[in-house]
């Protein structure tokens, strides 16, 4: 089984001051360390809530678009995403793949092969990320960039009843993490 890392769109890979995919800019750092995790043969998994779809803001199609775009600049540093769940679905909807319910996750399982006890769940919301980690009984990892400082106080009970596996101050830090975890239980 692999192992996979599930990684948020906004406030984690980029997006700093806005919430619209479609003018998510990479952090400068992003691509790099998702190229670090390629590398050492980690399933890379974007997951992220996009409830504006439901909304009306955009259109799926437009988010497809916005994914394109992304993808190409990850391509350009030789990262990639090995799959994108997306759920379009506002909290009226009560579908099953919200974050931080595990729909999206569950997708990709039955897509891949992937061992969520021994995945990572990167994100900068407790609320959603941290909790779907918890869910999905992974490592969670908060960056403390986006809304990461705030998930950390004002929105700390937001999450109470779970912890972060360790706090990053950025997906670069996260990668650190999750690198010399996998390499020292490569050992045991």
């Amino acid at each position: 089984m692999k192992i996979a890392v599930f990684v948020d769109f906004h406030g984690t890979i980029g997006g700093e001051g806005t919430e619209d995919v479609r003018a998510l800019t990479l952090y400068p750092f992003a691509a790099e360390a998702i190229g670090r995790l390629n590398a050492q043969d980690l399933l890379v998994i974007g997951i992220t809530n996009q409830s504006r779809i439901a909304r009306g803001e955009f259109s799926l199609e437009e988010f497809d678009l916005a994914l394109r775009d992304i993808r190409q600049e990850l391509a350009q540093s030789g990262a990639h995403f090995d799959a994108v769940y997306c759920c379009p679905h506002g909290r009226e909807d009560f579908c099953s793949c919200k974050k931080p319910l595990r729909g999206m996750v569950d997708s990709a399982c039955a897509e891949f092969d992937i061992d969520c006890s021994r995945s990572y769940v990167i994100g900068d919301m407790g609320m959603n990320d941290m909790v779907l980690a918890k869910n999905i009984g992974a490592k969670g990892i908060l960056v403390l960039t986006g809304v990461g400082q705030g998930s950390l106080s004002t929105y700390r009970h937001t999450w109470q009843d779970c912890d972060a596996y360790h706090v990053a101050s950025d997906i670069a830090e996260a990668v650190d993490v999750i690198l010399a975890d996998v390499k020292a239980c490569s050992f045991v």
